[in-house]
């Protein structure tokens, strides 16, 4: 390509991959082929993806509506009290089972053609199934447990509800391995959720930008001014980046240091830190402490598409949705605990306003994946650098480091099958077959 006059001169698109971690390229955020295959090897590939919360489900008959990618899902609680899921899609004509969000049902009959399911999603009967009149209707060897809609394994987390279509993956606790599982467990672990609100936002941008927003510590206190001003976040205090084996699950946290001074980096940086707003309502930022640490910021991902948050005392979970190649759905699920006090849950209201699509410190996030998004228009054969910290996937005592941003693309390249050999043919994947990706 020539740079100076954005000229290809016949040229076929550049489709190559890096060696380092360190280099992603622009033109993975904007594939139609690409975002395609990412249906069928990341979302119906061997990975859990979270569904909906246990605390959803209360009693026998209650469901919800959800999504694994763009495929719509339904996630019940039948009377023995088991949870189970399976496609939102009747097995005659493809149509929605049901079309609430959440409910309460003792079976679901499809509003086409009156196709019944009971809650496990087993097909219980068909309308006229013997005809009218001695004509028409089904063929007599027409058998009820050989349609329906396809089943997916269940796994419950603290209250987290995982699903997957695959049988070839290992256990939800092996998944997740043992750091991120006691890092869930430090926030949900001994309490049961209880829904305070949700909000559901549409993002103009690919999926794999807030996959990496939420796993980049680098940006939070440099993009977020409220960070910095109400001193919740900054790169100066007391944390670390924990960064799974597979390089697709990740903690970031950060405490309060109370033997620090004063910080002057960001002033030194010339990064706006402080600013003359205040608080009309202080009050907003008085919390307690939520488990016994001085942890005031932790931020988890599940790979590929799971939030767990706590912000001071403002815990949420988000649901990461691909809806195109740029645009993407983002659910918030606000939550307390059964335990919590009247006070307390004041608390956890009043800081449910610092996140979400318009919340203090999260609002810039719903609007700079879509800067990027126009940012790399007509920039398919460039590169993003994310050389901040090194060019490996491993855990960090700081957190000035896109290390594990690096790991979400560790963690991708290897469920989308790319190879570490420069000779291996790669899976196909629309006309960018002649792709070659490598891992570091």
């Amino acid at each position: 390509m020539d740079r100076l006059t954005g000229t290809t001169a016949g040229r076929a698109p550049d489709r190559s991959w890096p060696r380092s971690l360190a280099r992603v390229p622009y033109w993975v955020f904007q594939d139609e082929a690409v975002y395609r295959a990412e249906q069928d090897r990341i979302f119906h590939g061997p990975h859990w993806s979270y569904l909906c919360l246990e605390a959803e489900l209360a009693e026998p008959g209650a469901f919800c509506a959800t999504f694994i990618g763009e495929q719509p899902v339904l996630v019940t609680r039948d009377v023995d009290g088991e949870v189970y899921a399976f496609e939102n899609r009747c097995a005659h004509r493809g149509a929605l089972i049901a079309m609430a969000d959440h409910g309460k049902a003792r079976d679901f009959t499809c509003v086409y053609h009156a196709w019944t399911y009971n809650l496990q999603g087993d097909l219980t009967a068909v309308a006229f199934a013997e005809g009218v009149g001695g004509k028409g209707g089904m063929p007599k060897d027409f058998c009820l447990a050989d349609h329906g809609p396809r089943k997916l394994r269940i796994a419950v987390v603290h209250g987290l509800v995982f699903g997957t279509l695959s049988n070839d993956l290992p256990d939800i606790e092996e998944y997740l391995g043992e750091e991120i599982l006691d890092r869930i467990d430090r926030v949900l672990g001994g309490r049961k959720p209880v829904v305070l609100g949700r909000f559901a936002q549409r993002l103009p941008n690919n999926w794999k930008l807030y996959a990496e927003n939420v796993r980049d510590s680098y940006h939070a206190s440099i993009l977020h001014l409220f960070f910095t001003t109400f001193g919740i976040n900054r790169l100066s205090q007391k944390g670390a980046i924990i960064v799974d084996e597979s390089g697709g699950h990740h903690v970031s946290y950060s405490a309060i240091d109370r033997t620090a001074t004063e910080a002057t980096e960001y002033r030194e940086q010339k990064i706006r830190s402080e600013s003359e707003y205040r608080l009309a309502d202080p009050s907003l930022l008085e919390g307690f402490s939520e488990v016994g640490d001085d942890v005031t910021l932790q931020i988890l991902s599940v790979y590929p598409g799971f939030v767990l948050q706590q912000i001071q005392n403002s815990v949420a979970v988000r649901q990461i949705l691909p809806r195109g190649t740029d645009d993407t759905l983002l659910n918030w699920t606000y939550l307390g605990f059964e335990s919590d006090t009247e006070e307390q849950r004041l608390v956890r209201m009043k800081q449910s306003n610092l996140v979400g699509p318009a919340g203090y410190v999260s609002m810039e996030d719903g609007g700079i994946g879509g800067f990027v998004q126009r940012g790399i228009a007509g920039a398919s054969d460039e590169y993003a650098t994310l050389q901040m910290g090194g060019d490996t996937a491993e855990s960090s005592e700081s957190r000035v480091t896109e290390a594990s941003v690096r790991g979400f693309w560790l963690a991708y390249r290897e469920s989308m099958g790319y190879v570490p050999d420069d000779d291996a043919p790669l899976p196909e994947i629309g006309k960018h077959e002649r792709t070659r990706v490598v891992r570091s």
